[in-house]
């Protein structure tokens, strides 16, 4: 019996250990904790444009940014500015703490070679998620790699969810929207236009949830996560170092100073709440995680919300303006400009001036004059 009793009791022990392990794994204790990359990329892959992506990335409805570095209770807005180094993207995350600093969040590297393969990484900037912080598509170029530290091997178990590594060909990569976009000819390289106190309109700060809300909703995408994506401990990028990290890259002194100093901590202070997290997801994606595995299956989710923004008031407003207003305006000013006053006007000096001035002659009344009866005339009388 007591054989029995023993490794029950030993495995009560470690259980929860073994399951504060794998939520920890989530955690990193750090600013980055409210920014998960995992989402970053998965939305990137999702994208069309970089300002389409920008726009997403910074959308409450999206359920992605929750980082509030500044410590003003409000969402930060993520600028995305794209650096060009040859064939190389830079594109990189970045908020604005105050007036005179910034912070960069993460940097996406995109790189093509000559064979047109190419490589997408997301590093998240070390203030906020430690050094070496590199996620990647699970891609077939290095089989038998771990897509996450949390397990080894092909398969693994993550938050309770089992992880089915789905690998993703070079090709696949090629073919991202977002990835064909920026290697467009015409691509005209995008730099966020907006600054402190000066962000689009339809921008709206909400107040950031606690961290374990924020992990509740997102480890139901684990089996995504580490399913398509993994933690890698190299940079691809050969020129990371010289072009970016030593020359671009922007830290700000009042990030490091919070983070020492304990005040993104209380963010962790609400355990409980974790459920809060789940119910959303459940409600905004009532097939669990049945669909996750499935990418086809995933956009049938969200189109369903497109068309209530589609049929904007816009279109029936402008089609109607344009018969209405510019072509009756148009078409009489036409007219008036033709009846001038300047061909009536002409036509009558022309015969007051001109035809008088020739008919009464003056050698009309001298031809009396010069007529042979009065010369006559007088000289009879001389």
């Amino acid at each position: 019996m007591n054989k029995i009793i023993i490794p029950i009791l030993f495995f009560a022990a470690i259980l929860p250990a073994s399951l504060y392990a794998q939520e920890k794994e989530d955690k990193l204790d750090l600013p980055g904790d409210n920014l998960n990359l995992y989402a970053v990329l998965k939305l990137f892959q999702e994208s069309e444009t970089l300002e389409k992506f920008e726009q997403k990335l910074n959308d409450e409805n999206s359920e992605i940014n929750n980082l509030d570095l500044d410590g003003d209770d409000k969402t930060d807005y993520i600028k995305v500015i794209d650096n060009v180094d040859g064939d190389v993207h830079t594109i990189v995350l970045q908020t604005d703490v105050s007036s005179s600093e910034k912070q960069d969040v993460a940097v996406f590297t995109v790189q093509k070679d000559d064979t047109g393969k190419v490589e997408v990484q997301l590093i998240g900037d070390e203030d906020l998620y430690g050094k070496n912080y590199i996620i990647e598509p699970n891609a077939d170029d290095n089989a038998g790699s771990t897509p996450n530290p949390g397990y080894t091997g092909k398969n693994g178990v993550v938050g309770g969810q089992e992880i089915k590594v789905q690998k993703t060909t070079t090709v696949v990569i090629t073919n991202w929207p977002l990835v064909r976009y920026i290697y467009l000819p015409g691509y005209s390289i995008w730099h966020s236009p907006w600054y402190w106190n000066y962000y689009p309109n339809y921008w709206r700060p909400w107040r950031p949830v606690y961290w374990h809300q924020y992990w509740g909703y997102h480890s139901n995408w684990n089996s995504w996560y580490f399913g398509y994506y993994r933690r890698w401990p190299i940079y691809r990028y050969n020129r990371w170092n010289d072009f970016y990290y030593n020359s671009r890259r922007a830290h700000s002194v009042v990030v490091i100073t919070r983070r020492q100093n304990g005040l993104y901590r209380p963010t962790y202070s609400k355990p409980e709440i974790k459920k809060q997290g789940i119910a959303l997801y459940n409600k905004m994606y009532p097939g669990g995680n049945r669909l996750l595995n499935k990418p086809g299956l995933q956009k049938p989710v969200t189109k369903p919300v497109q068309p209530v923004t589609r049929p904007v008031v816009q279109k029936p407003i402008t089609k109607p303006t344009w018969p209405s207003v510019q072509k009756p305006v148009t078409k009489p000013e036409q007219p008036v400009t033709r009846p001038v006053v300047q061909k009536p006007v002409t036509r009558p000096i022309q015969p007051s001036i001109q035809k008088p001035a020739t008919r009464p002659a003056v050698q009309k009344p001298l031809q009396p004059v010069t007529k042979p009866g009065e010369i006559s005339k007088d000289k009879r009388g001389r």
